[in-house]
C-alpha cells in the first residue's frame, strides 16, 4: 500500500509529543504530514517556527489552496479548519467541532473523503475526544489508523476515548510511532 498523506491530531500535550514524532522523520519520507493541534485562536506562526527546530522537514501553517507536497509538514493556522482537497488544502471558518477550530474530526474526515485508503491517521495525546469520530471515519474508508499507547501520553483522554471507540490498527508508545510511519511509507531510517 502507498500512504500520500498522514494526518495527525493532538491538544493538550502535544507540542512535547510533536517534537518527538517529528525529530524522527527522514528528510526524503514520501508522505505529506498535516496536522492539527489544538492552541488559541489567537495564536501567531510561533509553533511552526519552533518546530522546525527539531525536524529536517519544511513545517509552515497551511495558506488557503496550498499545494499538498510530499516531504512537507502542514500545520492548520488558529481559528482555521483545516481540510483536504484533490491536490490541495483548503482553510474553513466553519463553526468550530467539538469545541475546536482548528477541528482534528475535520481533517481526518476530509482526508478520508479525499484520500481514503493512502492515508494514515495519528491520535496523539489530548484533552477531548476531537478526532475520535474523524479516525473511524478514515478506519471505515481503508485508511490506517494509529493511536499513542494511553500510558506515554501527557493526557490520555484522547488516546483512551479512540480505543474505546474503535479497533485501532496499532496502538503504539510515542517514541514507537514515527518509526511504524517511516515503515509504513517504506522509506528507510537514514538521514
Amino acid at each position: 500500500m502507498t500512504y500520500d498523506l498522514v494526518a495527525i491530531g493532538t491538544s493538550l500535550g502535544g507540542l512535547s509529543a510533536l517534537k518527538i514524532l517529528l525529530g524522527y522523520i527522514p528528510k526524503e519520507f514520501p508522505a505529506a504530514l498535516a496536522i492539527v493541534q489544538h492552541r488559541h485562536r489567537e495564536s501567531d506562526q510561533a509553533l511552526s517556527a519552533f518546530l522546525q527546530k527539531f525536524t529536517v522537514l519544511p513545517v509552515h501553517e497551511v495558506e488557503d489552496k496550498e499545494r499538498i507536497l510530499p516531504g512537507h509538514v502542514y500545520f492548520a493556522p488558529a481559528d482555521y479548519h483545516l481540510l483536504v482537497e484533490y491536490g490541495h488544502f483548503s482553510l474553513s471558518v466553519d463553526a468550530p467541532v467539538s469545541y475546536a477550530r482548528p477541528s482534528i474530526d475535520v481533517l481526518l474526515e476530509s482526508a478520508a473523503d479525499i484520500y481514503g485508503e493512502r492515508a494514515i491517521g495519528v491520535l496523539l495525546t489530548g484533552a477531548n475526544q476531537d478526532g475520535v469520530r474523524g479516525l473511524s471515519t478514515l478506519k471505515a474508508r481503508g485508511g490506517a489508523t494509529i493511536v499513542q499507547a494511553p500510558d506515554t501520553a501527557e493526557c490520555p483522554v484522547l488516546p483512551r476515548a479512540a480505543i474505546a471507540a474503535m479497533a485501532v490498527d496499532w496502538v503504539l508508545p510515542l517514541a514507537q510511532i514515527a518509526p511504524h510511519l517511516i515503515h509504513l511509507c517504506g522509506e528507510s531510517t537514514d538521514r
